[in-house]
């Protein structure tokens, strides 16, 4: 397994996980409270599943579809990351987000050169 599988494995199954604590969870609706955007808690909350769901689809059946779901998660992340720095959480809490944008950012250029879809 190469190092482009694992990544695409391992957003896959966090957005998965992710994705349905947003939109279940007590502790995530308090956290977008927290954040100022409660009300985009289940839109992210379904972005992410899709996402996740199109890099699992796009690995099994159309591989354009990863770097698709990729950029967009990849955008999801770093507005994340962006936002966690506005309410002024440390390096630690704002970390994740910014590794899962650059995880998704690895695998959207990974499959723009793959494919050559310039």
């Amino acid at each position: 397994m190469n190092i482009l599988n694992i990544a695409l494995l391992f957003s896959s199954v966090a957005f998965l996980f992710y994705g349905a604590n947003c939109l279940l969870s007590k502790k995530m609706k308090d956290e977008f409270v927290r954040f100022g955007l409660e009300k985009q808690r289940i839109l992210t909350g379904y972005l992410q599943l899709f996402g996740a769901l199109g890099l699992i689809f796009g690995y099994l059946f159309f591989p354009l579809l990863i770097f698709i779901a990729s950029v967009g998660l990849a955008i999801l992340m770093f507005l994340g990351f962006a936002v966690r720095l506005k309410i002024k959480d440390s390096l630690l809490e704002s970390l994740p987000s910014l590794i899962f944008g650059l995880i998704n950012l690895f695998i959207c250029v990974s499959f723009y050169y793959k494919f050559n879809l310039s």
